[in-house]
């Protein structure tokens, strides 16, 4: 099946007829929300928050979600409003969000502005979400309990093909895929090409990928994360850690950085070392993130390596217009 998405990669094309939804993607520390909110103020834009992990209230300092006094600027839809013991938000529930949001703003004459470097979440908003049956509760259960190994030895027995595309170590994809063959009876791809809801074929995206120079970002990451500790970033990492009614595998315990630092809260390494390390694995996948932008979404998502937020708001605004 042939997707919105794969569409707009294939010929680039925007229909002028349809409403505009502004879109600035790219890696962790590029600029986004800087540029979301500079556009939103001249233009008269509502954020719509396209990050995994600033869905959740915890963490506002770890995740770099917009502080208090800067989503007082403009509208911001969809940051912080899931709490940290919610382990079942997913892209398909975010998409059926932004797809509400995305609708009020344009009702309201507001120009709904997606900022965040989830690309999955993108692409669940694009294409539409696999229309997979819940998941027998007892088979999740089964998966869940199997080491990494064999579930993807279980996964290439019965859906050979997903095995060998994934990445041996990625747990949560491998078990997705594995729960669902054995649940279903069909494979995962069988499922992902009867895509519904997407959103590629009603508006005009107008959409802006951030890859500023790799050094550049680099170093942002390593000034960034220094600066969130001093922000009280163990604060809050020790409140959430302290809570037990967040499951050990929480999503949120996963957060770039929140591992290293729980492990300096709990004593178990130095805080010199946990941001040492933390920079690291932000830097780490903050280069995923790059690689997945430069060459994935469609060749109509302007690439801009240009760090100054007011020259790219200028070229942005001409493009909406």
């Amino acid at each position: 099946m042939v997707t919105p998405f794969d569409r707009l990669r294939a010929n680039g094309s925007r229909v002028a007829d349809l409403p505009k939804v502004a879109l600035i993607a790219g890696p962790t520390a590029s600029g986004k929300s800087a540029l979301a909110l500079l556009l939103a103020e001249k233009h008269g834009g509502t954020i719509v928050n396209a990050d995994s992990a600033q869905v959740y209230r915890d963490l506002r300092i770890v995740t770099a979600r917009p502080s208090a006094e800067e989503e007082a600027r403009a509208p911001h839809r969809l940051f912080g409003h899931v709490d940290a013991a919610d382990t079942g938000y997913s892209a398909a529930r975010w998409a059926a969000e932004a797809r509400v949001e995305i609708d009020r703003a344009l009702a309201a004459n507001s120009l709904p502005i997606l900022v965040g470097g989830t690309g999955f979440y993108l692409r669940t908003l694009i294409d539409g979400i696999a229309p997979v049956p819940e998941i027998d509760p007892a088979i999740r259960a089964e998966v869940r309990a199997m080491n990494l190994a064999d579930a993807h030895a279980a996964l290439t027995a019965v859906d050979r093909e997903e095995a060998a595309r994934l990445n041996p170590a990625d747990t949560s994809r491998i078990c997705r895929a594995l729960e669902v063959a054995r649940s279903t009876g069909r494979p995962i791809a069988e499922w992902r090409r009867e895509r519904v809801g997407g959103i590629g074929e009603r508006i005009d995206l107008v959409a802006t990928i951030l890859l500023p120079p790799r050094d550049w970002l680099n170093e942002r990451i390593d000034r960034r994360f220094a600066a969130m500790v001093d922000a009280g970033a163990m604060t809050e990492v020790s409140a959430l850690i302290a809570r037990e009614d967040v499951p050990l595998d929480a999503p949120i315990r996963r957060a770039i950085g929140m591992p290293e630092l729980a492990a300096a809260a709990l004593g178990e390494i130095t805080l010199h070392d946990a941001i040492a390390r933390a920079s690291l694995a932000t830097r780490q996948y903050a280069k995923r993130q790059y690689t997945w932008f430069r060459n994935q979404p469609p060749e109509s998502w302007k690439r801009m390596e240009e760090t100054d937020s007011f020259k790219l708001d200028s070229e942005l605004a001409i493009r909406l217009s």
